[in-house]
């Protein structure tokens, strides 16, 4: 982490490399079952996904509110 944001666990970080970390830790089947939305669901890959998110902000906030919450795990 950067000294600038050392509270924010999405400084620093792209998309594309959260929704992959999604992916390694929860799956695909799982993450549509968490944020139910059809790129998770139906014939998923990273590009859909990430187009779908950059271009819908509630979408995006979702995944990384359970990007945070993923971590927030994980340092328990």
């Amino acid at each position: 982490m950067t000294s600038a944001q050392p509270n924010n666990p999405l400084h620093g970080i792209t998309l594309e490399a959260i929704l992959q970390q999604l992916v390694e830790h929860y799956g695909w089947a799982e993450l549509g079952r968490q944020i139910d939305i059809r790129c998770f669901n139906v014939d998923p890959s990273i590009a859909s996904s990430l187009k779908f998110l950059r271009r819908t902000p509630w979408a995006r906030e979702r995944v990384e509110s359970l990007y945070v919450y993923m971590l927030r795990r994980r340092a328990d």
